[in-house]
Formats: C-alpha cells, structure tokens, sequence
C-alpha cells in the first residue's frame, strides 16, 4: 500500500473505545492536536484494557473501574467527543463520514478504525441453549466471576490462553475443572510442543483434567448442569461451562466500506489501510511484521497500546514505521508466563534453568536461530534475551545457566572451548 502526505486534519474520528482506541485519543492530543476528536464506542465503559478480565478480574471482586486505561481527570483532559453505547454502521469513503447506528452522520479528515474483535462461540447443536460463557467484555467477566462463586464443575472448552486463564481462575475458587481442546496439545498454535508439557503439567498439578484432541459435538441443559457429548462418546457434566475457542476480528465494517480485509483489516507498516485516510490498530489490524516473516494480527495488551499509539501518530502524518518484536502475557495460579518474538512453527526448545523451580526460560529455536523466549517467572531475564532474537546462538551455551546470555551469540567467543 501507498501512503500520501497528510497534514492538518481537523476530525478525527476513533471507532473503538478499548486499549488501542483509549491510547490513540490519548496520543492525539499528546501530539498537540487540537480539533476534534470523536470517541464512538460500543461498550457504556470509559477506555479499558482487557487482560485483567481473565486473571485478577476472574479471582478477586475487582471493581470494573480498576480496568481503566485513565483516570478519571486525565480521561476528561482529552475533551473527548465520546460516544459510548454506540455503534458505527456505515463508513462513506467518498464523502468522509461515519453513520451510527442512531442514524447520525459524523464527519472525518481521518479515521482510525480500532474494533477489536469478539469471543469465538460454540457451533455445535446446543450450544445457543446450554448457557455457555465467553469471556471479552466487562460484563462476560462479571457473570462468569459469578458463576464460579457457586459451581463446583467447571468445564472449559479450549486450551489457549483464555480458556486456561479460566481454569487457573476457576481452580483458585474452589472448582473441580475439566479442559476439552480439539488440539492434541495445549496452546499448540503458539507454544513449541516442550513448553505445552510444562504448562500442562503445571494445571494437572492443580488438578485439572484434560481432554486432549477431543471435541464438543453437542451440549445440553440437565436441569442446572450443562452435559457435553465429545467426539469419542464420553461426557461431561458441568455447573458451568466456558468457550475460549479464540477471536473473531470485527472487520465487518471495514469489508463493507471496501477496505482490503483478509482475517482482518489489512495495514502497511504506517498503519494505514487500503484507503491512505483510514487507519486501523489493535486486535483487528493485519500487519507486516518481520519477526513473524509475513503478516500477522497480534492479539496481545501490549500491541493494542502501541499500535495505537502509532496509529494515531500516522493520522497527524507524522512517520511510522511500526514492526515490535510481538510480545505475550499471561498470569496462570502464582506463575507469569511472557513470550517475546514469534515462536509459531519453531520446531526445537532450549530450556534454560530448571522447570521445577518455577522460574526459567525456554527458548523457541530454528536450528541456531533463536525465535522466541518464554519465560516462567523470569520476566527480568527478558531484557537480555530480547538481544538474542532472531539471531544464531551457541545451543549448547543458551542453554547453560552458568553462561550469560550476552555470551551465547554466534559470534561470541567468550567461553568457548
């Protein structure tokens, strides 16, 4: 894609009032935009992020307000046109404006699309009456946390990150759990196959039972309880159940304004999509990434806030040029799991240190090519890991606890034979 020079917009208009939506207002007017900026937002929340929903939020009587990107003060500073509970419908390009679903028409110089997505829900036959939950919005993670106050059976369906998110939740307030995931392995589209052991072996620690390469074909309601029918016959009864099968990007609207769209909306390098005055950013957005080797929608906080961040920059046409080093986070029962780089389709795994102790790392390597670093409890570490991404190491060395890290690269000799 193209991008033309762009200066002095006086409307910007913001579809999406989460992480990527909250930092690029905020961005705006850091940058010293002045003119007006509408906030169209289909939650009734002010700006939050959506992590602590499935960790903290899920175990603790958090307030929804501890969720807030701003305060209050801050988030009136931005003198923001914001339009909470509300819906874009339509997106004229030719004549630059935005029509919600109230019928109002809301003019734009630029526009920054910052959707998100949707929790993926269940399609097999039962489904829609067997009160299954999902877990994106404030309100899916009160009614959860609800739920499990009083169940006593937990069944999660998916082993990714939200779905075992929910389970270490559930666990923690007393549950028994059971975990069915279609994959023959945990977190499989993400994890190298050593660290999906380790995080597996982590939950049955806890007692979590796992149903692996197994799926729900049909649910249903037995009074009070859900009762799922996998694949192979067996069942499963529940007091509560929960979906964490993945995301759907909310690219519909762009689709139908005509913006290139593929899994999302496609973006360059600028944030920019296929027309040069409508950016996108956060868990909708398609983008180029160089640690990934092609492009990617990256569904993580840390993503949201920065390529919003670089978004909003890009409209006020200043230069971007937005390629991070992905990076991931989760909290599961007392360990911090953090994954830095890309470590999809990395066939080996290095691990430095010793599992047992909670706290190591685990690297994702292509032959000596190091992908990515996991790390368990290790978050300091990253740092100098960060150096060793996307760059040919000593194996032997990396994984060797007595050898800093800044001495593992190819091209060091310092402690070499």
């Amino acid at each position: 894609m193209t991008t033309v020079a762009r200066a002095g917009p006086d409307r910007v208009v913001v579809i999406g009032a989460g992480q990527a939506g909250g930092w690029a207002a905020k961005t705006l007017r850091a940058e010293g935009f002045a003119g007006t900026i509408t906030l169209v937002g289909a939650e009734v929340h002010a700006p939050h992020e959506r992590p602590p929903l499935s960790k903290r939020f899920l175990r603790e009587d958090a307030d929804p307000a501890s969720t807030h990107l701003f305060k209050p003060a801050l988030l009136s500073a931005l003198a923001l046109d914001w339009r909470w509970g509300v819906c874009a419908k339509s997106i004229y390009r030719a004549e630059r404006y935005v029509e919600l679903d109230s019928g109002e028409q809301v003019p734009y110089d630029r526009l920054i699309l910052c959707m998100g997505g949707r929790a993926r829900t269940l399609a097999c036959p039962g489904a829609e009456r067997a009160n299954v939950h999902t877990l994106r919005t404030i309100e899916d993670a009160q009614r959860l946390r609800d739920a499990f106050a009083d169940a006593r059976h937990v069944l999660v369906v998916g082993g990714g990150w939200i779905g075992l998110e929910a389970a270490a939740a559930a666990i923690q307030r007393g549950a028994a759990v059971h975990v069915v995931e279609a994959a023959p392995r945990l977190c499989a589209r993400v994890l190298p196959q050593r660290v999906s052991a380790l995080i597996q072996q982590m939950h049955e620690g806890r007692g979590v039972r796992f149903s692996l390469g197994r799926a729900v074909v049909s649910l249903h309601r037995v009074g009070s309880r859900t009762v799922a029918v996998l694949d192979d016959g067996s069942t499963i009864e529940a007091d509560c159940a929960v979906a964490g099968i993945g995301l759907v990007p909310n690219d519909e609207l762009a689709r139908a304004a005509g913006l290139a769209c593929s899994g999302g909306i496609i973006v360059d390098e600028h944030c920019a999509t296929s027309d040069p005055a409508i950016f996108a950013a956060g868990d909708v957005a398609v983008a180029p990434n160089a640690c990934a080797r092609g492009r990617v929608r990256l569904e993580s906080w840390q993503n949201a806030q920065d390529q919003g961040i670089a978004a909003a920059r890009a409209a006020l046409g200043l230069h971007v040029a937005y390629d991070p080093i992905p990076r991931f986070w989760s909290d599961q029962y007392d360990t911090n799991v953090q994954i830095l780089g890309w470590p999809c389709g990395a066939p080996d795994a290095v691990v430095r240190g010793h599992p047992e102790s909670g706290r190591f790392l685990v690297f994702a390597t292509d032959g000596p090519r190091v992908r990515a670093v996991i790390a368990f409890n290790s978050g300091r570490e990253l740092r100098a890991a960060r150096a060793l991404i996307d760059t040919d190491v000593h194996v032997a060395r990396l994984g060797d606890p007595s050898v800093a890290l800044a001495d593992v690269a190819a091209g060091s000799t310092t402690g070499s034979d």
